[in-house]
């Protein structure tokens, strides 16, 4: 079977396409015959030995996959062969075939694309235990994302406003707010041309917002602080701006407000009823049309480095796929 491997840590460039030998499940693992690999920004660190999972070399990038279950395992009672799945494998997921745990793949229902399946596990997990699970979101409440066009920040818009909430798109240009608006934003805010800060006190009638969903950091994070309501919560998603913010821990005091950091990685690992349960629903919302999955582009096997580097370059609003 053909494989995507990473050989060396000199970043996509350096991937190549290679045969390796079929894999054969494990009493409790399924293979999976993939149809569809996600990519997202860690696929950028991974390969380049920057992400906080370092796999020995060669490896497969790519940690979202969906196919079709090919083979089970001697103790696997919950699928059969020919049965669709998709799941977060944390990588590997850029061949073929793929062995993994029967316990991480969820069927697919009906009416759901490959390439939709492939999308939500990293995405829309966050946004579900970032806003659901972690933030306490309540209807009528307001939400600011920050990054909103790409993959995490676009999940972000579409689940807080199937909550209920009032959503504020911001980044950073016309095109990218277009299609947040597309996917439900209801107010806009671009931060290369607006100051952040005055831009969310505006939107909110002077109130400041409830939610913070802060996929940026940097200075970023800061601004929309100063801007948050009165018992408000920034929700640490991730730092797309590269820096690490340092924000004086009074502004929490003066707004009664809460830090919250989201590691969706980790929780998966500790709490993987609760990410089975939000990705049933998650995948419910989509064989119903009430989520859209939006997918920037898909891509050959062949050129996986391509893709990785397009999200390097943040190149990319929504998702990758890779077809296999």
């Amino acid at each position: 079977m053909k494989a995507a491997l990473c050989k060396s840590l000199e970043g996509p460039e350096a991937i190549v396409i290679e045969e390796i030998a079929d894999p054969v499940p494990g009493p409790d693992e399924v293979v999976v015959r993939v149809r569809a690999a996600a990519l997202n920004f860690l696929d950028t660190l991974i390969t380049r030995g920057k992400y906080q999972f370092k796999p020995d070399l060669p490896f497969s990038p790519a940690a979202e996959i969906a196919g079709v279950v090919e083979a089970v395992g001697a103790n696997v009672r919950d699928l059969k062969a020919g049965q669709r799945v998709c799941g977060y494998i944390a990588w590997g997921g850029a061949r073929e075939k793929v062995a993994v745990p029967a316990k991480l793949m969820i069927p697919i229902p009906e009416g759901v694309s490959d390439a939709a399946a492939a999308g939500i596990s990293v995405t829309y997990g966050t946004a579900m235990h970032g806003l659901k699970d972690r933030g306490g979101l309540k209807a009528g409440e307001s939400v600011a994302v920050l990054g909103a066009s790409g993959g995490a920040g676009l999940a972000a818009v579409e689940i807080a406003k199937l909550m209920g909430a009032r959503v504020i798109a911001v980044a950073s240009s016309a095109e990218k707010l277009a299609i947040c608006r597309e996917h439900g934003a209801d107010e806009l805010l671009n931060y290369a041309t607006s100051d952040l800060k005055t831009g969310l006190r505006e939107l909110t009638g002077g109130k400041g917002v409830d939610v913070v969903y802060d996929c940026v950091g940097g200075d970023y994070s800061e601004a929309a602080l100063r801007s948050i309501a009165w018992g408000g919560r920034l929700l640490v998603i991730g730092f797309a701006a590269g820096a690490i913010p340092k924000i004086p821990l009074n502004l929490f005091l003066l707004k009664n407000a809460a830090a919250v950091g989201v590691f969706w990685g980790e929780m998966i690992m500790r709490e993987p009823e609760q990410h089975r349960a939000n990705m049933i629903e998650v995948l419910d919302w989509c064989a119903k049309g009430r989520l859209k999955p939006h997918v920037h582009a898909t891509y050959p096997l062949a050129r996986i480095g391509e893709a990785i580097t397009a999200l390097d370059k943040r190149q990319v609003t929504g998702k990758l796929i890779v077809e296999i």
